[in-house]
This record gives C-alpha cells, sequence and structure tokens, in this order.
C-alpha cells in the first residue's frame, strides 16, 4: 500500500503525491467519499489506486475545506477595506486549531502608511509581512511556507496574484474588483496545493467573507482567553470573572479608553462575545 497527501479535488477525482514524489490521479472508495475527503488530507491508497484510508486530521477548515494546515497566511489590502473583524476571526481560529498564523498586507503599493498603521496594531499579536505582488518583496512570503499552508482572506486581496507571482507564472485566475460594491468577485472554485519544495505547499482557497462563529465553538465567557493584550500586565484586569464589557475599575476597559488597547479590537471583541452570546441563546 502507498501513502500519499491529497494536492487537489475535483469532483470525484483526487491528485494525490505518493511519498516518492510521483503525483497521480485516483478515486475513492465510497464510504470515503460519503464522510468527505478534503485538500490536505493524509491517505493511503490499496492495490488498485484506489484511496481507502483516511489518516487522522491534525485540524480541518470547512469552508474552504482545507485538513491539516500548518500555517495560516491571512491576507488583507488597502483595496478592498480590511475586514479587521475576520482577522480576528481567523486569530483565533487558529489559536484553537494549532496552527501558526501570518498577517498578509498586500498592495503595499496602494497606501503604504495605511499597511504600517494595521502592522502597528497586529505585530505584538503575530508575525506580519508587507508587500506587493507588484515587485521582489512578495518573496518575503516564500521564506515563510513550510508544510500546509494556505492562503485566507476576503476576495480581490490578491490571493491568487501571491500564487502567481510566486509561482512566476500565471497557474491561478486573478478576479477583478469592483468599485461601486468594494468587492472582489470570487474566482477561485476549487482548492488546490502548490508545491514549492520538499514538504512546502501552499493552498489557493476560495474567497470569503465570513468565518461564522460558531465554527470557533466557544463559549462567550472564553473570548477574552483569545484577545491576548487583555491579559497583558499593565492592561490586566483585578476581576478574573470580568468579561471586559463596561464594569466599573476594569483594567482592560481603562486601557481601552487610554489607548494602550486598540478601540477597534476591542470593539471586534464585544461583537465576537456578543455574536457568540447570541448563537448559544438559541
Amino acid at each position: 500500500m502507498l501513502k500519499g497527501l491529497i494536492l487537489k479535488k475535483q469532483a470525484d477525482l483526487f491528485t494525490v503525491e505518493l511519498e516518492s514524489g510521483k503525483i497521480q490521479d485516483v478515486v475513492a472508495r465510497k464510504n470515503l467519499k460519503k464522510d468527505g475527503l478534503f485538500v490536505g488530507d493524509k491517505v493511503t491508497l490499496d492495490d488498485d489506486n484506489t484511496i481507502c484510508k483516511l489518516e487522522k486530521r491534525k485540524n480541518v477548515l470547512v469552508r474552504p475545506p482545507v485538513a491539516n494546515i500548518d500555517k495560516m497566511f491571512i491576507v488583507i489590502a488597502p483595496v478592498p477595506k480590511p475586514d479587521l473583524y475576520l482577522v480576528d476571526k481567523l486569530l483565533i481560529f487558529c489559536a484553537l486549531s494549532d496552527i501558526q498564523p501570518v498577517l498578509c498586507i498586500n498592495k503595499s503599493d496602494l497606501d503604504l502608511k495605511f499597511c504600517e498603521n494595521i502592522e502597528k496594531t497586529y505585530n505584538k499579536l503575530t508575525k506580519v509581512l508587507i508587500f506587493s505582488t507588484l515587485d521582489e518583496s512578495v518573496e518575503k512570503i516564500k521564506a515563510e511556507i513550510n508544510g500546509v499552508c494556505v492562503l485566507a482572506g476576503q476576495s480581490a486581496v490578491g490571493k491568487s496574484s501571491i500564487i502567481n507571482a510566486l509561482k512566476k507564472e500565471d497557474v491561478a485566475v486573478v478576479g477583478d474588483f469592483c468599485k461601486k460594491i468594494e468587492r472582489g468577485k470570487q474566482t477561485t472554485r476549487t482548492v488546490s496545493l502548490f508545491k514549492f519544495g520538499k514538504g512546502q505547499y501552499l493552498a489557493d482557497t476560495a474567497g470569503f467573507s465570513k468565518l461564522d462563529e460558531n465554527l470557533l465553538n466557544l463559549e462567550e465567557d472564553e473570548v477574552k482567553k483569545y484577545f491576548f493584550e487583555f491579559i497583558q500586565p499593565s492592561h490586566n484586569c483585578k476581576y478574573k470573572s470580568c468579561n471586559h464589557l463596561s464594569e466599573k475599575d476594569c483594567g482592560v476597559c481603562s486601557a481601552v479608553k487610554s489607548g494602550k488597547i486598540d478601540k477597534l479590537r476591542y470593539e471586534n471583541y464585544l461583537k465576537l462575545y456578543n455574536t457568540i452570546k447570541s448563537i448559544k441563546r438559541f
């Protein structure tokens, strides 16, 4: 029997890289197709070159469907307007799923100062890369590719352009950005793993505008644990059970008022707290 990694899935056909390095298209047994096989899955093939076993997953992202993610490149740009609430949810998803996050700010050629301001907010929380696919600065990402990596973020932030710039050829379809609605047209219909070296893969994933809060599988009282600036000694709240909403003498609320904690990050915390609370109620 042979072991391999699923690089691409189209209908009932799976492109698998075997441990030998050989790449071939195969099918899967019916019971496995029913349960679902994802790009990034480690599988075993029988003597008929049919996927017969799915290895235990490290983690899984259902939408877009990718398994065994080691690193997530969360991509934003000056245009379209960054959805930092999505960024904060993805950072929490990474913390819960044993995924290393990297915030990637693309299109620095459009507004470098804007990119640097976002970096100041997030560089204490995760690694931040500022670059443009129009020059060599995009190579910063290549140095970070290790294991199964994914590009995640809104449509039209340049995820497919990043793949093409790193590969130096048009292997991923690039969409257009509509200025009227400030939204990109989704062009990536399937998920594919592009190989950059031994054990180095990068997935071009379908653009998405949200990560459902219920996928985080958190209680509202747990959300504060994942806004790591809240537990800094200088910002820490003396009340262990405090949810940092508007309580009197709350250290976190005081840090927000004094500018020690980013106001937008705090507003995103409140939004996530209240959304999860409403989900759990029903």
